[in-house]
């Protein structure tokens, strides 16, 4: 009995027609004979009360099931599905309520439906994590109520599961598509002419139209008494690096993600178009000290190995140290590799500090320098400005983002490549570095 009564509320229906009751009672006393009409009436709803509620509690009236992925991508939509089933002989109403994550701390979600005798229905909802992390699923609650409406019933699905939340493998998917893809130009990646020859060479073969004239061996062409010319494929094997600042410079957010976020993403994409093009992909993360590494290898379990570690990376609001990144490097990095370094400058000043330590890392390694545009500082710019606060806020802007195409030129002087990217364009921007790079045989 104290679980039905647990599990029963009164609807809104109920009380607005038992407030009509009560001043038709008062109405009443300066009325008489509208006393028993009134009474009457009161049994009928007394009845129609009864009714609903047994109509609601004779049977266990609705079945349902909540499907989650076993994972959950950082920064993407999620989908989540709820699979329903009416079980009673008439119509119902329903009010799905599903408890989220407190990640979350939402109070308000809940999703109405109707469902007909015997149907079956499955809804959907999105859910967009902005935390990498375990997230903990509640009870699945259906409250069910009959066309009567006077009562609800509560179904509650004990389903609580916990779901970790990785980084964004659905950008993995969607960005190695395009990176192989002929119209990879359509989605922000650009086309990279190949300049000179800048593969390894693989074979000799027969000459077939449309094979390059250039590459006719000669030698071999005299020994055969037909044409044949070199084959070449692109170099392979190269190691690349995403190397991640987890300093307090990467916990700039941008849209509910951490600058740190996005690099994380980014790293997750361009180790996988690594190892699809074939070189070998690793990481490691550096603030205080250098940690997190996995090193460059061309394995199949090596994205899994990146994955697992990229989930447990978080800031550590301090100051990074660049001159330890330099020393780890040198001894345990030999061989000449790319070294994508997410971090951000935002002044000269914070970039001359830490320069010394780049120029001797760019000495072995190709070193590209990852830093991100401040979005805010741009729409501020964009404002009309209406008075003289407003004025001295847009030019101080103007140089703040003066400032940092200054860092670039810096960098370039300096024999460093960098890329200047918004947040949401990072990605994009890392494997169009990535593909000119390999097309121009930098590395």
């Amino acid at each position: 009995m104290k679980q039905l009564l647990k599990n029963t509320y009164l609807e809104s229906r109920f009380f607005l027609i038992v407030a009509c009751f009560v001043a038709s009672y008062i109405l009443s006393y300066i009325f008489p004979g509208l006393y028993i009409i009134i009474s009457m009436l009161f049994i009928v709803f007394l009845g129609l009360l009864l009714f609903d509620f047994v109509l609601l509690f004779r049977k266990n009236g609705i079945e349902s099931s909540r499907n989650l992925p076993e994972k959950l991508s950082n920064g993407d939509d999620n989908p989540i599905n709820i699979s329903l089933k009416n079980v009673y002989n008439f119509k119902v109403k329903l009010n799905v309520i599903d408890e989220l994550p407190f990640q979350y701390q939402k109070r308000d979600f809940h999703i109405k439906t109707e469902l007909y005798a015997g149907e079956k229905k499955k809804i959907h909802y999105t859910l967009r994590p902005l935390q990498r992390g375990e997230y903990l699923f509640g009870n699945l609650n259906i409250y069910t109520t009959t066309p009567i409406n006077f009562i609800s019933r509560r179904f509650q699905f004990g389903n609580e599961a916990m779901v970790p939340n990785y980084p964004s493998f659905l950008q993995l998917r969607k960005y190695m598509l395009l990176a192989f893809s002929n119209k990879i130009f359509e989605h922000g990646l650009k086309k990279i002419r190949r300049i000179g020859h800048t593969m390894e060479f693989e074979q000799i073969k027969e000459y077939v139209i449309g094979d390059d004239i250039r590459n006719i061996n000669w030698k071999a062409t005299a020994k055969r008494s037909q044409l044949m010319v070199n084959q070449y494929q692109d170099e392979k094997s190269q190691p690349i690096y995403s190397v991640i600042d987890t300093g307090r410079v990467m916990k700039m957010p941008f849209e509910g993600l951490s600058l740190l976020d996005y690099a994380i993403n980014a790293t997750l994409v361009i180790s996988n178009v690594a190892l699809k093009k074939q070189d070998k992909a690793g990481m490691f993360t550096f603030s205080r000290k250098v940690e997190n590494k996995v090193f460059a290898e061309r394995r199949p379990s090596q994205m899994n190995k990146i994955l697992e570690t990229l989930y447990n990376i978080n800031t550590d609001f301090v100051e990074s140290d660049f001159s330890r990144l330099y020393i780890d490097i040198k001894r345990s990095i030999s061989q000449r590799s790319l070294l994508l370094l997410y971090t951000n400058f935002e002044t000269l000043d914070a970039l001359y500090r830490q320069l010394p330590y780049l120029q001797a890392i760019a000495k072995n390694h190709l070193l590209v320098v990852i830093f991100f545009e401040n979005t805010e500082l741009q729409k501020l710019t964009k404002k009309e400005a209406d008075n003289t606060r407003e004025i001295f806020e847009k030019t101080i802007a103007e140089k703040f983002i003066y400032e940092k195409k200054l860092i670039v030129n810096e960098l370039l002087k300096h024999g460093i490549q960098s890329i200047l990217t918004t947040p949401e364009n990072l990605t994009v921007n890392t494997i169009n570095k990535y593909l000119e790079i390999k097309a121009r045989g930098l590395l």
